[in-house]
């Protein structure tokens, strides 16, 4: 990696991070954080807040969708963009192993990748990009209005940064919490990759759906 590359690359991850920690607060005054006893998983945040599935875009088919859509399953939601050089493609893998864990469960989730840079990221695009991780991974894509709207009521930080050493001289910035929303839209919990092993995940999942069929 040449020296400007390599400080491009730097930046990036600063502003990122910064992004994610920036969440953090944000959600922490936005409802109480709540102690967790177990070693994992490693829940960053959990509680009513002004988190919610709300948004208007487009599948990886081309096909116009809301969060109705996606009304009767759980919801796990990450958001990234295809040129991303390593966030997204760990977390997209993980949350794959995720799924093939949950077994039958997984008809109950609706995996969900919504794009932040929809000028790159075309239906066409996100429809060879999903199927390189899970074959039940939704890629949604939309109009830069409809992506700022669904990150908006996901409360998700992204930014474009102008990078001439990047692909079209670009990159984006954006948090990287995985969000599991229950089926009737409602914030659940909100997770990172590298905080619990995907056993660990799954089993909460599986523990959640359990508990709400319960209920």
């Amino acid at each position: 990696m040449n020296k400007p590359r390599a400080t491009s690359v730097r930046r990036f991850h600063i502003v990122l991070w910064s992004g994610t920690i920036a969440f953090a607060l944000l959600a922490a005054g936005l409802f109480a954080l709540r102690m967790q006893t177990e070693p994992e998983p490693k829940i960053t945040y959990q509680g009513e807040a002004d988190i919610r599935s709300e948004f208007s875009l487009v599948d990886h088919t081309g096909r116009a969708v809301t969060e109705e859509d996606y009304a009767d399953r759980w919801q796990l939601v990450f958001f990234g963009f295809t040129y991303c050089p390593d966030i997204c493609p760990t977390t997209l893998a993980y949350m794959g192993t995720v799924l093939d864990l949950l077994g039958e469960k997984a008809d109950r989730v609706a995996p969900l990748f919504v794009t932040v840079d929809p000028e790159r990221d075309t239906p066409e695009v996100l429809s060879d990009y999903v199927a390189a991780f899970h074959p039940r991974l939704t890629g949604l894509t939309g109009t830069e209005a409809q992506v700022a709207a669904a990150a908006e009521a996901f409360k998700v930080y992204y930014e474009r940064l102008e990078d001439e050493s990047a692909p079209d001289g670009y990159l984006m910035a954006h948090s990287g919490h995985i969000y599991l929303m229950r089926p009737d839209g409602r914030f659940e919990a909100v997770f990172l990759e590298g905080d619990q092993s995907p056993e660990a995940l799954a089993e909460e999942i599986s523990r959640r759906i359990a508990k709400e069929d319960r209920s």
